[in-house]
């Protein structure tokens, strides 16, 4: 099971946060920002805590004591696209299967909302399936958890497969170790698309604050290569700096195309990066 039922029934109470202007089509939950759209009644929803309270229907709730919220066609639907990363190097200290399972729990707020929600991998492994409204998360879950780690990390031509996508503007979240030459580039060019961009960057624990010490040698898990290293403290030391440098070259890029960067550890608890951090960051709300 990828999500557990309880952290579901948390998750039902938030929403993705977009800047940009959405163009949608009929109920969906986000604000439109343009002029002169129709506000004519939709659907209701059930309210959830955390709900703008103004959009209650009071009328239904003092004939039928039933909490809803009233839907309007000026109300825009956000397409979500997922971009996960599924090469070899993802197959370390269970970093695909937090992947995954960020992926799920963005994926489950955006489909609970009247979102859609694509998911992209790379490698790419044919067509991105699409999913729609809240019945399709059994399908949006099975497509993850059917996610394999396999080949070399090909970020750029990954994300010129997104741009060349039909579609309207959303948001895009990339879900990777980014542990590829071609991170910095590939983040510049994916914001040509006009979508609000999240990098979420997945790190075995391993890989953040190793352990191992002693003569060793580290295989690539992409390419096979070989590389005996002596692992002294002096090593290790030098290491954490060329980790920390990595990091925060990437946080620069990404604010620089106004990206927003979520650094995960492949162990971490998502609830508490969902509920506090990442809703100070404006991911969700």
């Amino acid at each position: 099971m990828l999500l557990e039922p309880e952290l579901l029934g948390r998750l039902e109470r938030l929403q993705l946060s977009t800047r940009r202007p959405l163009a949608g089509r009929l109920s969906g939950e986000h604000r439109s920002r343009r002029h002169g759209t129709s506000l004519d009644f939709a659907d209701y929803r059930a309210y959830n805590p955390g709900d703008d309270f103004r959009r209650i229907d009071f009328n239904l709730w003092a004939r039928l004591d039933v909490l809803a919220l009233k839907l309007f066609e000026a109300e825009d639907d956000l397409h979500v696209r997922l971009l996960v990363d599924v090469s070899a190097s993802m197959g370390s200290g269970g970093k695909l299967r937090q992947a995954a399972r960020i992926a799920a729990a963005l994926g489950f707020v955006a489909l609970v909302r009247r979102d859609t929600v694509a998911v992209h991998t790379f490698p790419s492994s044919g067509p991105a399936p699409t999913f729609a409204g809240r019945n399709a998360t059994a399908g949006l879950f099975a497509q993850l958890e059917s996610l394999r780690p396999q080949g070399i990390t090909p970020f750029a031509s990954a994300a010129a497969d997104l741009l060349r996508r039909p579609g309207p503007r959303g948001m895009t979240i990339v879900i990777s170790d980014l542990m590829t030459a071609e991170w910095e580039d590939t983040i510049s060019r994916l914001p040509a698309r006009g979508d609000d961009l999240t990098i979420v960057q997945v790190l075995d624990v391993e890989e953040l604050v190793p352990t191992e010490t002693g003569d060793l040698d580290l295989i690539d898990r992409e390419t096979g290569e070989r590389l005996a290293v002596s692992l002294s403290p002096d090593t290790l030391a030098a290491y954490r700096k060329h980790l920390d440098d990595w990091i925060t070259r990437i946080e620069q890029r990404c604010h620089q195309v106004n990206a927003s960067h979520m650094l995960v550890a492949a162990d971490e608890p998502i609830e508490s990066l969902l509920m506090s951090q990442w809703r100070e960051e404006g991911v969700v709300r």
